[in-house]
């Protein structure tokens, strides 16, 4: 690790943005399917403002301040990675509500004249009957601004209504102030969630074609079987002894042959998805030919001749012949088969049941929606009465139910504590919201707050915060409107939804790293509780400048309070006493004035020396050992939510660590023929971490017996698992038993291993 790395400006390279535009124009040229390369085409266009917006100067990457000219309240375009694109959210043409409500109040269609409208009285009582009625939309925060502004007016603040209009202002020619008028008020109170709309269901089942070899092959079973068996029987009534064509056709067999051939005339122009029958090389294209030479009165030759009766024999063998039981039997199954109803004609069923239900919110009752075809239904739309709704289809709509959170994970409709942190904000936007006193202003800021999280978050560099909901002036403007902090009293306070997400995530997505997204809202929820315990991020090793903000010393300090004296304190080999009495010595010198608030240089320190980093040169190994340092003595926020939020997991610590080593495993089994396997490897010692977590928190009995049990998990996997994790398992045994690893890591000369996931060098496991 560079000594000097706090003191070296970093700046960011545009390799990163090149790169992303590089490959979203090999997509656009590239890709079979016309939407991916529309959309990887507006992509290339941003990632090209990104380019240009750097070159210029417009965008100073790693700020809080990215586009010159607006503040940091004001919301930033942002790409993957946190680039701005120099443009703003709420900037751009007008939107078609804006034009809309300009031509309703009669002024020009200029958003500094739609903001001065709103300041009048006719535009105050606009505003007023959205506030009282609920019917509006927050797409981008600063839509919230001007109803802040009424509701300001009507509650007798004309100074901090004033105060925040001159704060506005100079951005009125350029942003969009203006709320979204809504047919009915948006849902946003109460403990459920939902990930998807009624409209996004719509629009993934309005996505749907027939699968092209489905209906090929329905095609086949309906049309071109029961066909080849009608000229398989007309060949039969001319053979003689079995050989076909051993007796001259005479005219009857003639004419019913030319009525065959004009019927797959007829039904190969209806029915054009199976094309076997075209092929003169299958059977039923040597039956058809056939019939044609004779038809047409010239003789078969010698090889045709073979063809065909070859063809005659094979079908009979291979089915039997037409109308005997077995062949009835087994063209009544294919039948059956062609008959069942496609997945494409269930969606628009499915369409039509979903078109009754408002669009903008999720589904209640989804038993109701995927039941079979009704009788009603079959007499409407031809599908058999009965048929069951397919589960690609049930799928789609179940993403839209809206149900509590532990509810939607039990059903895997969030599979992932990455999707459980797409639908959080919309509990933590009632919990926050909770605290004010008005109903109208509550909605307001639970839309705001709703909106506000939809903003990405940018690249910073130098320890820099990402702008708070807070910050913005309407939210500030109100401030003063929120009653006393909610606690666990509160069935619906911040601690109570926080306890309840904690709860959540740990029980449902063991051994994985709690995602930024996640984190941050549990941050707004301990800052609302005032929980006096911090949230801490994961920090980017690519940009990682070598300093810690001061509360990772904040969260280690829960965590020894915790873990002292532990398993995860030996077996990690931290001095949790020391690390508590920093922490002390270090709020003191705060409260003095003599510590700096953006770093602490001492807990930076300690992380890179327990990293024991070989090379003295920057680069993104030695970032990641340092920083994996910073997360083994915080835990990584677990301490933080058993201490202080007192989650209890349903199922015990002890099963909790042994789902964490399922995941450990599954991980390891990737390592196997995996060119790339470091991040796999990572991930499988953030796992392993959480499972020591959790183990530390049982007795040292109900720890040997889960080490027993560990064998029997291993040995359910490939051999190559037990013999990659077999160093952590020594490791481990023998720090249940009171030994410990030596400064290098390892113990038992070198055949037990401590498990971190960064290295300088090559990994053991690989």
């Amino acid at each position: 690790m560079n000594d000097n790395a706090e003191q070296q400006p970093l700046t960011v390279s545009p390799s990163y943005p090149e790169s992303l535009l590089a490959q979203a124009f090999v997509t656009a040229l590239t890709h079979e399917d016309a939407g991916t390369r529309q959309r990887a085409e507006v992509r290339g266009q941003r990632w090209r403002q990104v380019l240009a917006a750097m070159a210029s100067g417009q965008v100073t990457v790693g700020s809080r301040t990215p586009v010159t000219g607006f503040p940091a309240w004001v919301t930033p375009e942002v790409m993957r990675g946190g680039f701005s694109t120099g443009a703003v959210s709420a900037g751009g043409p007008l939107q078609p509500h804006e034009t809309d409500a300009a031509r309703s109040f009669g002024v020009p269609a200029e958003r500094r004249a739609l903001f001065a409208y709103c300041l009048t009285e006719p535009g105050l009582t606009w505003l007023w009957a959205l506030l009282d009625s609920g019917g509006y939309e927050i797409g981008v925060p600063e839509e919230a601004a001007l109803l802040t502004v009424a509701w300001l007016v009507r509650h007798g603040e004309s100074g901090a209504a004033v105060d925040l209009v001159a704060e506005l202002e100079p951005f009125a020619n350029r942003l969009r102030f203006l709320p979204r008028p809504a047919g009915a008020p948006v849902s946003g109170a109460g403990a459920a969630v939902h990930r998807r709309t009624v409209s996004d269901a719509v629009d993934t089942l309005g996505r749907r074609r027939p699968n092209a070899a489905v209906e090929a092959q329905r095609e086949a079973l309906a049309v071109w079987q029961p066909f080849g068996d009608e000229l398989l029987v007309h060949w039969l009534h001319n053979a003689g002894d079995g050989q076909v064509l051993e007796v001259a056709p005479d005219a009857d067999w003639l004419a019913r042959g030319q009525a065959l051939l004009g019927r797959y005339r007829a039904l190969a122009a209806q029915h054009t998805r199976c094309t076997k029958h075209r092929k003169p090389k299958e059977n039923l294209g040597i039956l058809r030919g056939a019939l044609e030479e004779v038809v047409a009165g010239r003789p078969l030759g010698a090889r045709r001749l073979g063809l065909l009766r070859h063809a005659v024999r094979s079908m009979v063998r291979r089915r039997g012949l037409p109308g005997s039981d077995a062949h009835t039997a087994l063209r009544r199954g294919q039948a059956d088969q062609a008959a069942l109803p496609s997945h494409y004609a269930l969606a628009r069923l499915m369409l039509g049941r979903l078109a009754a239900l408002p669009q903008d919110g999720g589904i209640t009752d989804v038993t109701a929606l995927l039941s079979p075809v009704s009788k009603e239904e079959s007499r409407e739309t031809g599908l058999p009465a009965g048929a069951v709704v397919p589960a690609g289809i049930g799928q789609a709509v179940e993403s839209a139910t809206i149900a509590p959170l532990d509810t939607l994970v039990e059903r895997g409709v969030v599979p992932s504590a990455e999707v459980m942190a797409e639908l959080v904000p919309q509990l933590v936007a009632a919990a926050t919201a909770h605290a004010y006193g008005d109903g109208a202003l509550r909605g307001l800021m639970a839309a705001n707050y709703r909106a506000f999280r939809n903003r990405r978050s940018l690249l910073l560099l130098h320890l820099q915060k990402q702008v708070r909901v807070e910050e913005l002036p309407w939210v500030r403007a109100v401030s003063g409107q929120r009653t006393a902090v909610l606690g666990a009293s509160d069935d619906e306070g911040a601690l109570a939804v926080l306890r309840q997400l904690g709860e959540v995530a740990v029980h449902a997505f063991p051994g994985t790293l709690l995602p930024n997204p996640l984190v941050r809202e549990f941050g707004v929820l301990g800052r609302e509780c005032d929980l006096g315990a911090p949230f801490v991020e994961e920090l980017a090793a690519d940009i990682f400048m070598g300093t810690f903000g001061p509360k990772f010393l904040g969260a280690a300090r829960v965590a020894a309070e915790l873990l002292r004296g532990t398993l995860y304190e030996r077996y990690y080999g931290i001095d949790y006493a020391a690390i508590r009495n920093l922490a002390i010595l270090t709020a003191g010198q705060a409260l003095t004035g003599s510590a700096g608030v953006r770093s602490h240089p001492g807990f930076a320190a300690l992380c890179a020396e327990r990293a024991a980093v070989a090379s003295r040169h920057w680069s993104v190994a030695a970032n990641g050992m340092v920083i994996e340092q910073a997360q083994i003595l915080t835990t990584h926020n677990l301490a933080t939510l058993v201490d202080r939020v007192g989650i209890v997991p349903r199922s015990g610590w002890a099963d909790l660590a042994a789902r964490c080593f399922v995941t450990v495993c599954r991980l390891t089994a990737r390592v196997h023929h995996n060119p790339r396997p470091l991040r796999t490897i990572k991930d499988a010692a953030y796992a392993w971490r959480q499972m020591l977590f959790h183990l530390s928190l049982c007795p040292q009995a109900e720890q040997r017996r889960f080490l027993a049990e560990l064998e029997v998990e291993v040995a359910r996997h490939p051999a190559h698992v037990a013999t990659r994790l077999a160093p952590a398992l020594a490791g481990l045994a023998l720090v249940v038993e009171g030994a410990g690893f030596g400064e290098d890591g390892t113990a038992d000369a070198g055949r037990a291993r401590r498990f971190t996931g960064w290295t300088t060098d090559r990994h053991w496991m690989r």
